[in-house]
């Protein structure tokens, strides 16, 4: 759990003295920001432990009511355009929103993390991933791969988030 604490702590550091407006833009050719960033991380991590808790059903909160990863993949455009804006507005500060409460949330997400991995008694436990098409069939998560997957999101979007950091005003989080 230190090197997801130690990833954490890296993205946060990227928003230090960046006010609302700056934590929003998005200053290369993406539409990644800051605050998106964080966003997303949280989201993800809450998914990935949701699904370690629940199994592959918890995983489908994410599609639109009624819909299945089955019928995403067939796909019929309300469907897809319903999941691909929810999608994509988990990695954007929307109207309303701060930095400080993006990075309540996710402190309020990692320290769930931090309680749930603490009563798993054994890390090698697996659950069935959900049915969806970039999952193999009949593939299956341990707890320590779903940690290690969000250890690696979270410390690839802190670099990302250094980046942009550099872009809007000149620093870094280093």
């Amino acid at each position: 759990m230190a090197a997801l604490s130690t990833a954490r702590a890296a993205l946060i550091a990227t928003t230090v003295g960046l006010d609302d407006e700056q934590a929003g833009e998005s200053p290369t050719a993406g539409a990644l920001c800051p605050g998106g960033l964080i966003k997303h991380v949280a989201s993800t991590e809450e998914n990935w432990l949701r699904f370690e808790v629940s199994g592959p059903s918890a995983m489908s909160h994410d599609l639109p009511d009624g819909v299945t990863w089955a019928d995403l993949a067939a796909g019929t455009a309300r469907e897809i355009l319903q999941w691909m804006t929810d999608h994509r507005n988990d990695f954007r500060m929307l109207p309303g929103e701060t930095l400080a409460g993006v990075i309540a949330r996710y402190e309020q997400v990692a320290a769930r993390t931090e309680e749930t991995i603490a009563s798993v008694p054994d890390l090698a436990a697996v659950h069935p991933l959900p049915q969806a098409p970039w999952h193999e069939q009949g593939a299956v998560r341990s707890v320590r791969r779903v940690l290690m997957h969000v250890i690696a999101e979270t410390a690839q979007h802190a670099g990302h988030a250094d980046i942009l950091r550099e872009t809007i005003d000149g620093r870094t989080a280093t």
